[in-house]
């Protein structure tokens, strides 16, 4: 095929495909402040926090940083990331194993582009894994889940997946605790999960970003019970608040470092090398320490206290919404509420999420954004709208046993209340 048929497939497969959800989410929310309006923005997932004072300084004393680092990335911070892992998950990477990116949003596109085989995708998932597939020109199965099982993929389903064809070369992407549900997989269903996957010889792509959000800050990654054939996914952007900085990594088992090598040379192509002072700064992120863990436990405590809120506030007015284990995402399902809604001429998710912004300034995204069929009822919000530095300020000063309370979410993350109080009487709202 010469580069001229192969330019107008690459245009066929990027044409019509739209903004990010979630970075279109954003812009609409800063056009309408910028109009003078009230917005309260639950649709861009970024964290609220600032990133940790040790690895700022580091990046400051790192400035100066100006030369090309390894396409696999520094050897201090491969060495990092692969300590992290062993500290925290008890896996035997080395850092020979790691492959460090700008975002492990670029590194799952590139997966995608070396890998053979089918990506299913179990729905409701992140935005941007069934767009990448879409830009390569790979088919995706998506694999619906259930939310009487808190959205969360379970063996019965995977299985039935591969016993038609037992033998396909398969990637299946799991991101726990969930964008954009917030829920996470129990030991006990990571092991479950682990056995299917490895009856039929999966590949798992474990992206747990997030994993550091856990509320109880007991995270478990599928690879302690799938190791050979589980890459591990992460970054800086969730738990680290610095999400600009794109900084992301793989960690492969040994079995796949053939896919590894094949990533590098499409990297070695494209990004070239991660940006150097960001690299360097990294390693003090990854080896953690007193400061970090402290940085992480408040954090948990304020999104674990305003998650509960949020959750008790919707359930009590009659949403539909699974509790969330971890992250700062909740994923309502306001089909009680049908009957109203379709009087008021809002028909699926999007016409939902577009009615909410325009007559209360609250923005969210639709379920269909994720995976799920447009005429659900369901959407994600991200409860990120406050200032997290402040709210660490003042979370420090609590008594270690203390529980985030109303006060102190009225005080430290009022937005967010009243765009759940805008919404909640929303809802109540006759046509």
């Amino acid at each position: 095929m010469g580069n001229g048929q192969h330019e107008v497939h690459l245009n066929l497969n990027v044409r019509g495909l739209p903004l990010s959800a979630t970075l279109g989410i954003n812009e609409q929310s800063n056009r309408l402040l910028g109009q003078g309006k009230q917005v309260y923005k639950l649709g861009l997932g970024q964290s609220p926090f600032p990133v940790p004072v040790p690895i700022v300084k580091e990046l400051q004393a790192n400035a100066h940083q100006k030369d090309y680092l390894p396409v696999k990335g520094l050897p201090a911070l491969c060495d990092a990331v692969a300590g992290y892992y062993r500290r925290t998950q008890n896996l035997s990477f080395s850092g020979d194993d790691v492959l460090i990116g700008p975002g492990s949003k670029e590194l799952m596109f590139i997966m995608q582009l070396v890998y053979y085989g089918d990506l299913v995708i179990p729905t409701p998932s992140w935005v941007s894994y069934a767009p990448q597939a879409h830009i390569i020109g790979r088919p995706v199965r998506w694999l619906q889940t259930e939310g009487a099982n808190n959205w969360l993929l379970t063996p019965g389903e995977l299985d039935k997946l591969c016993c038609s064809d037992p033998t396909k070369p398969r990637i299946i992407i799991l991101n726990y605790p969930n964008n954009p549900t917030g829920c996470t997989y129990s030991a006990e269903q990571l092991e479950a999960l682990a056995v299917v996957a490895r009856k039929y010889k999966i590949i798992l792509l474990s992206d747990e970003i997030y994993g550091e959000l856990n509320y109880q800050g007991n995270h478990q990654s599928i690879a302690r019970y799938y190791p050979e054939g589980t890459i591990v996914a992460s970054g800086l952007s969730k738990w680290a608040g610095a999400g600009g900085w794109r900084l992301g990594t793989f960690a492969f088992p040994s079995a796949l470092s053939w896919l590894r090598d094949s990533m590098a040379v499409v990297a070695s192509e494209t990004f070239t090398a991660t940006s150097a002072p960001i690299q360097y700064a990294a390693v003090r992120a990854f080896r953690g320490g007193v400061e970090l863990e402290r940085y992480l436990a408040h954090s948990r405590k304020i999104l674990s206290g305003l998650s509960e809120w949020i959750w008790q506030a919707l359930t009590s007015a009659g949403v539909m919404v699974a509790k969330p284990d971890g992250a700062f995402y909740m994923f309502p399902d306001f089909s009680p509420f049908v009957e109203n809604l379709h009087s008021r001429n809002i028909l699926t998710g999007d016409d939902l999420c577009r009615r909410l912004l325009a007559e209360t300034g609250v923005a969210i995204l639709p379920g269909s954004s994720f995976g799920r069929p447009e005429s659900e009822l369901t959407a994600r919000m991200a409860f990120v709208d406050f200032d997290g530095a402040r709210a660490l300020a003042a979370a420090e000063q609590l008594p270690g046993e203390a529980r985030i309370d109303e006060g102190f979410l009225r005080e430290y993350c009022g937005k967010v209340l009243t765009a759940i109080d805008l919404m909640t009487d929303w809802l109540k709202r006759s046509s």
